[in-house]
């Protein structure tokens, strides 16, 4: 399944937030990672979210899609980290 997730963090937590997404997902923008990945490794992913935050006081929206094929991106603006085709 394509996965976007967004993230309000608080600021002593955010980079460890961070650098753990940015293992699993690709960082789009600030506070924005978006890829594909099966269940088990979303309920990996989602486990060590909640290790890293503090559910009183920081927020995780995950948006779950069938696939990317259904899905429109636009950007307005400056694109912070643009899909590359790697060969």
């Amino acid at each position: 399944m394509y996965i976007i997730l967004v993230y309000d963090i608080q600021v002593a937590r955010v980079a460890k937030v961070c650098k753990y997404l940015r293992q699993h997902l690709n960082w789009i923008q600030n506070s924005v990672f978006e890829g594909q990945l099966t269940k088990a490794q979303l309920a990996r992913v989602k486990s060590g979210l909640a290790a890293l935050t503090n559910p009183e006081y920081d927020s995780i929206i995950i948006y779950q899609l069938r696939d990317a094929r259904w899905m429109n991106k636009e950007v307005m603006g400056v694109d912070k980290n643009p899909a590359t085709n790697l060969l």
